[in-house]
């Protein structure tokens, strides 16, 4: 007969197997293809998958100030169910000056839509641009005609030079959980960048019957890097058309330059604008002045 030590050994074995089937589960199997067609990984969540097509070749620097990937060069395309068989795809795409007509063709030769294309950030080298794109299909479909352009991305970044070593990823500096207290949300830490995003709940947005989620890109986030002491930040804020001078007048205010105004997503109700906004400073200052254009956000007629 079994001891009960080789008994209990069994139980375990079988409990991180059974682990392990439902972690290889929770992509639903479209969604694997995806990112097996193109190559990349993603997560499943709140009924998305999030596929990251990050810029880690670029070696950007804002006004001189080094800028690491997580601090806003981190492409991506989201997919999530919509009416019957369509899935709706969304994404923005991180693209270098000489990169942004052939991956536009790319995408326009394969029956996407690009919907904005603008910048984020103002005296970054090299310049970096943001191209969004909008499709819907099934899944795998949508795998299979968005991969030539990721493809061009991809050889782009295979052309760079060889990827300098990763920065340590140590708060460097900063206070993550008073930032997080000034703002009222809680972030991530990525290596030297804090994220936080903040989704805008009260507003329903559908696409073919898709919910349009923070995940997809309806979202407002802040980025920090650096120290309490001298942090930089940047971010983008979604809005109503109601809200967009209330926004500009806080951050304005606050001493953060705002860098872009633009759509990022056509032809849904209600029309959502985009903000992209960058600052230097104390990082709670930083911080302050977010949170004074997050409080514009949701209260009727702010102005």
């Amino acid at each position: 007969m079994p001891s009960n030590t080789y008994v209990r050994c069994l139980v375990v074995v079988a409990g991180l197997l059974l682990i392990g089937h439902l972690r290889a589960q929770e992509i639903p199997a479209a969604y694997q293809t995806v990112l097996s067609t193109l190559g990349k990984t993603g997560d499943f969540k709140d009924g998305v998958l999030k596929v990251n097509i990050p810029r880690n070749d670029l070696r950007v620097t804002i006004n001189q100030r080094p800028a690491s990937t997580p601090f806003g060069f981190g492409g991506w395309v989201a997919l999530t169910k919509g009416t019957g068989d369509v899935e709706v795809l969304m994404g923005d795409l991180v693209l270098l000056e000489d990169e942004v007509n052939p991956v536009m063709s790319a995408l326009l030769q394969n029956g996407f839509d690009v919907t904005a294309l603008h910048n984020h950030f103002f005296g970054e080298q090299p310049r970096v641009f943001y191209m969004h794109v909008h499709g819907t299909g099934r899944a795998t479909d949508l795998a299979t005609r968005m991969k030539p352009a990721v493809d061009l991305i991809d050889q782009a970044v295979k052309k760079a030079a060889p990827a300098a070593p990763a920065a340590s990823s140590a708060p460097a500096g900063l206070d993550a959980v008073a930032l997080a207290k000034i703002i009222g949300h809680e972030g991530e830490q990525t290596g030297p960048v804090y994220k936080i995003t903040i989704g805008r709940p009260d507003l329903t947005v559908r696409e073919h019957g898709a919910l349009i989620n923070a995940r997809m890109g309806l979202n407002t986030w802040a980025a920090f890097t650096g120290s309490d002491a001298d942090a930089m930040v940047a971010g983008d804020v979604a809005m109503l058309e109601s809200e967009v001078t209330g926004v500009l007048k806080a951050l304005r205010s606050n001493g953060l330059m705002v860098v872009a105004i633009h759509h990022h997503m056509t032809g849904v109700t209600p029309n959502v604008i985009f903000l992209h906004y960058y600052g230097t400073g104390p990082a709670q200052t930083l911080a302050r002045g977010v949170r004074a254009a997050v409080d514009v956000l949701g209260k009727p007629g702010s102005r």
